[in-house]
This record gives C-alpha cells, sequence and structure tokens, in this order.
C-alpha cells in the first residue's frame, strides 16, 4: 500500500526527486572527499612541516566543504517542496473521496477515523517522504563510496568494515521489526482518543445536565492511558537503538585504533591513513544509522498508507450516473414509487414499499412515531442515500439518473440538526445562493421570523457565527437553516423537522410566510407537532416504515387509528398552550 500510495502521488514531482539524487550525489562525494583530502594534509604537510602543503590542500578542503554545504542545502530545499506537495496532493484526494461518500460509508468508517486519516496519518507518510529526501537518498551512496575510499586508503583493514556494518544493520532490523505491531495499535488508539474527545466536546451540554463529567474523565483516562501504554511501549524499543548505534560505532573506532595502531607500528599504514579510514567507517556506519531511522518509520508510515489508501478505495454506494440526464425545467412533481431501504447489516428494512406523489404547489406531510423512517425518506431525495428498491423520481426523472449538481441545484434541504459553519450571518446564507444579495439575505430572513435577533447582533449579517452555531439558541439556529433555503428559491423543499426548535406561535408565523415563497414548489415536511402539518395538501402516515394513511387532516382523523393517536397524544399540551 505505501508503495503504491508514493508512486502514485509522487508522479508530478519526478524532476524535484531527480534533482534531489543529483544534489545528494554531489553532496555525498564531496563530503567523501573530505577525510582523503585529511590524510594527505596529515603525511604530506604535517608529519613533514610542509606550511605550503598545508595551505594548499586546506584551501582545497575548504572548497570541498562549501559545495557539500550548498548541494546538501539544495537537496533539503527540492526535498521539503517535494514532501509538502505529496501531503497537500494526498490531503485534497481524501477531502474529495470523502466529499463523494453517502452516510452509509460516513458510517462505517466513522468521522473521528477519517479526520485522524486526513491529518495525523497523511503527516507520517510525508514525514517519511522528507526524511527520505535528506537522508535515506545520500545512505546508499555513502555507503558504496565509502567502502571504496576506504579500501584505496588500506585493504588490511577492510575485514572490519564486513563485521561492524552487518551487525548493525541485523541489530536494528531486530528491533524494528518489533515494532510494526506497535505502530498499527498505535493509529487505533488515536481514533479512539479522537472519537472520545469529539463526543465530548460535542455533547458538552449532555455530559453537564446528566452530572456525568466523573465517568466522562475516566472513559477519556482509559483511552488515553491505552494509547500512552502503547506509545511507551514503541517508546522503549526506539530508544534501545540509540544505544545499540553508538555501542557499534564506539567497538568499531576502537577496534580500528588498535588494529590501525600495530599496523603503523609495522610500517605498514600512514597516520593519515588510518586518520581516513577511521572517517570512513564512522561514515558508513552513521549513514547506515540513518537510512535505519528512516527505515524505522516505514512500519508506521506503511500502517498510515493502508489506512489512507481504504478512503481512497473506498467507492461511494452513490453512484453519478454514466449518463445524466438533463431535468426537462425547474418545476417538478416528486414521487416516490415502491420504495424500500434496508441499512447495510439491519434485520429488516427502514422503509417498506412507500408509494407517494408531492405536487409542485402542494404541501405534503410526513408524520409518523420515532423510528418509522421519517427522515430516512427524506435523505433519499437528495440521494444522501439511495433506496434499495424502487425508485425517487423528480419531474418523471429518477434521481439516480440525474447529475448530483443538476439534483442538488433544486433542492433545499433544512436537515434535522441545524448545522451553521464558522463564519458569519451572511456566509452561512449564501450557501445556499453565493450571489444572492443583502436585500434578498433581509427577504429570507423575513420569511425565516429571523429578521429581529439578526438586527440586534452588532453587525447584522456580517455578525460571527461560530461553528456550529454553538453562539446561538437551538430556535436560532433553526431559523438561519430556513432562511439558507428560501435564499436557494429552489424547486423542492424539504423540512425534516425543521420547526421542532420554535414556539408554536414562531413556527405558525413562519409557515405563513412561506406560503407565498412556495407557492411554486413541491414541500415536504416531516415533523412531530401537529399542529406544523394540520394544513398541509395531504399527509402520509408512516408506520414501521410503511405507509398507513394518506390524505387531508380531517379525512385521516376518521379513517386512520394511527394518526389519531398522534392527535390525541398532543392535544391536551396544544389546547393548554
Amino acid at each position: 500500500m505505501l508503495t503504491r500510495l508514493l508512486r502514485t502521488h509522487l508522479e508530478p514531482y519526478r524532476r524535484l526527486l531527480a534533482g534531489v539524487v543529483a544534489l545528494q550525489l554531489l553532496a555525498t562525494i564531496a563530503s567523501l572527499l573530505l577525510p582523503s583530502l585529511n590524510a594527505d594534509l596529515i603525511d604530506r604537510g604535517v608529519a613533514v612541516g610542509d606550511t605550503g602543503a598545508i595551505l594548499r590542500i586546506g584551501r582545497w578542503m575548504l572548497l570541498v566543504a562549501l559545495v557539500q554545504g550548498a548541494a546538501s542545502y539544495g537537496a533539503v530545499v527540492l526535498g521539503s517542496r517535494t514532501a509538502a506537495g505529496f501531503g497537500r496532493d494526498v490531503r485534497g484526494a481524501l477531502f474529495h473521496r470523502v466529499g463523494t461518500f453517502s452516510a452509509r460509508e460516513i458510517g462505517q468508517l466513522g468521522a473521528p477515523s477519517l479526520i485522524t486519516r486526513t491529518t495525523n496519518d497523511v503527516t507520517q507518510v510525508q514525514l517519511l517522504v522528507q526524511l527520505s529526501c535528506s537522508l535515506l537518498v545520500a545512505a546508499p551512496i555513502t555507503c558504496v563510496g565509502g567502502v571504496v575510499m576506504a579500501l584505496r586508503e588500506d585493504l588490511g583493514l577492510s575485514w572490519l568494515m564486513g563485521v561492524s556494518v552487518p551487525v548493525l544493520a541485523v541489530s536494528i532490523g531486530l528491533v524494528a521489526r518489533r515494532m510494526v505491531p506497535g505502530f498499527r495499535s498505535m493509529q487505533v488508539r488515536i481514533d479512539a482518543v479522537n472519537r472520545v474527545l469529539r463526543e465530548q466536546i460535542t455533547g458538552v451540554r449532555v455530559v453537564r445536565a446528566f452530572v456525568r463529567e466523573p465517568f466522562e474523565r475516566q472513559r477519556f483516562a482509559r483511552v488515553n492511558g491505552e494509547l500512552t501504554e502503547t506509545a511507551t511501549a514503541v517508546g522503549r524499543l526506539t530508544a534501545l537503538m540509540f544505544p545499540i548505534v553508538m555501542l557499534v560505532l564506539n567497538v568499531s573506532s576502537v577496534a580500528v585504533l588498535w588494529f590501525g595502531g600495530h599496523r603503523i607500528a609495522d610500517g605498514q599504514m600512514q597516520v593519515g591513513a588510518l586518520t581516513a579510514f577511521l572517517s570512513y567507517l564512522l561514515q558508513i556506519l552513521m549513514s547506515v544509522m540513518m537510512a535505519t531511522f528512516v527505515l524505522v518509520m516505514v512500519p508506521r508510515a506503511a500502517v498510515c498508507a493502508e489506512r489512507i489508501e481504504e478512503v481512497l478505495g473506498t467507492a461511494s454506494s452513490v453512484v453519478p450516473p454514466a449518463v445524466p440526464v438533463r431535468p426537462p425545467g425547474r418545476g417538478a412533481d416528486l414521487v416516490l414509487d415502491h420504495v424500500g431501504f434496508t441499512y447495510p447489516g439491519a434485520d429488516a428494512p427502514v422503509l417498506r414499499d412507500v408509494t407517494l406523489t408531492a405536487r409542485a404547489g402542494q404541501t405534503t406531510a410526513v408524520v409518523g412515531s420515532t423510528g418509522s423512517g421519517k427522515t430516512t425518506l427524506v435523505q433519499l431525495v437528495p440521494r444522501l442515500m439511495d433506496a434499495t428498491t424502487g425508485a425517487v423520481r423528480l419531474d418523471d426523472v429518477d434521481v439516480r439518473g440525474l447529475a448530483p449538481d443538476d439534483l442538488w441545484d433544486r433542492i433545499g434541504l433544512v436537515p434535522q440538526q441545524p448545522y451553521l459553519f464558522g463564519g458569519t450571518v451572511a456566509s452561512n446564507l449564501r450557501l445556499g445562493a453565493p450571489d444572492a444579495t443583502d436585500d434578498e439575505l433581509w427577504a429570507a430572513l423575513d420569511v425565516a421570523q429571523a429578521r429581529d435577533f439578526v438586527e440586534a447582533m452588532a453587525q447584522g449579517l456580517l455578525s460571527p457565527v461560530a461553528q456550529g452555531g454553538t453562539n446561538l439558541s437551538g430556535g436560532q439556529r433553526q431559523r438561519l437553516a430556513i432562511a439558507r433555503a428560501v435564499v436557494r428559491r429552489p424547486a423542492v423543499y424539504l423540512f425534516d423537522d425543521a420547526f421542532s426548535a420554535l414556539d408554536l406561535r414562531t413556527d405558525a408565523r413562519v409557515r405563513a410566510a412561506l406560503r407565498p415563497v412556495v407557492a411554486d414548489s413541491v414541500v415536504l415536511v416531516v415533523a412531530q407537532r401537529v399542529s406544523t402539518v394540520v394544513d398541509a395538501d395531504q399527509i402520509v402516515v408512516l408506520e414501521g416504515g410503511a405507509v398507513v394513511g394518506l390524505g387531508r387532516h380531517d379525512d385521516l382523523l376518521a379513517t386512520c387509528p394511527t394518526y389519531r393517536e398522534i392527535v390525541a397524544s398532543q392535544l391536551t399540551a396544544e389546547e393548554a398552550a
């Protein structure tokens, strides 16, 4: 998975990667020349007291060091650009893919996990690319070049490299192998922490209302403790690597000095050559250490790549049509023809053989007990989910045959939980119509009975709105959501329990103001309160996912026991109000 992800998303950066390799090659050659020049300086200058040779060789060393520094800097810059571009592209691909998901895929993968994959997981793979460009590319060049240069200095000590390098590589490889399960477990633990934290922040009012702070603290402490334990176990293994590296480096240095000293005493080697050989051996071992340091990150990056590829490889259950059908016009009748829907893995369908027609210029209301499938029915119209049986038709065209933009352009949805984005009142209203003027926004606010509290805000339409609309009351959020749909002026209005947070008086005023605005549109209203639907042109009664009543209020009172029960359960409360 990691290889495929890198190959796919690094393809546009081939030239930058080629530049990284070229500059790293130049920097490595320069670094390999320095010990040899230093040996010449010792043997030809210091040992014989030739100041001219010292200055001449010293100038060459200075020039080589400048070339090495410039090439290394250039390689790091190109590598950083490559890694940053790679991370940007992968995050963009994830964002685009998640944007195509239906409610089914979002539920399967989970919002906290999707956030972690788009942020933390991408960062881990991006870091691997960054370090590979700056460290891993130079490591094999240094190893090969160091071996050649060391053998050029003295063949008699070559056996030390044959022992030191494999010992270091095998030791660190064994440690890295044990780290793979730990990294995989860490990502799962991070998902759990994000999930619990997100639930606690979103549901903070519920937590406080039921005095559940101690329980939530314990729940967070449990998942946080599990993450800490896993991270600590991986940290212990990581900490073990550096002592191993330093042990091998120091033992190798002592061995070179010991055996090299004997060769110098026997006249088989010069002091400068011993110094150069020791430098080359240390360069080789350091390159192996750096390469291993990067390779240790590969297991975690591989786990992250698997999770990223899982998202990128997940196809949405709501598939755009290969050859979209152009709708004949803006006016439309909405028809549900023997529609059924079953959630994946569910034992029973949520909707069963639902058939109804919502005509333009009429209001169709949907009522029923909790869990009867009202919200699911509404979600089938804009294709937030697709019906498993039957068809949903808009203007005699199956919604699955319409291009998504054409379908959504004709629908104004006010969801059960009105969500507002961080920004201003105006920016939230213009989600429905980006080109809407201020006058059109105020007109929509008048319809939604929201002008009074927006005018009372310090900056009017430019007043700030917190993420989720948390700086507004539930009724204010609901009225802004209604205004957002009205600004759009769609052919189909979908109100999914959109008046539940309004008092009866405001509810009646909003519905009265909506009548002339929606006179030529299909209006589908899901409601719990009978007072909201009593004037509807037709009322659909759902029970257990099936239609058990269809007609006007008076007709259903006479013919539908389920509707009579709903009315009876609310009658006393409404009369008292």
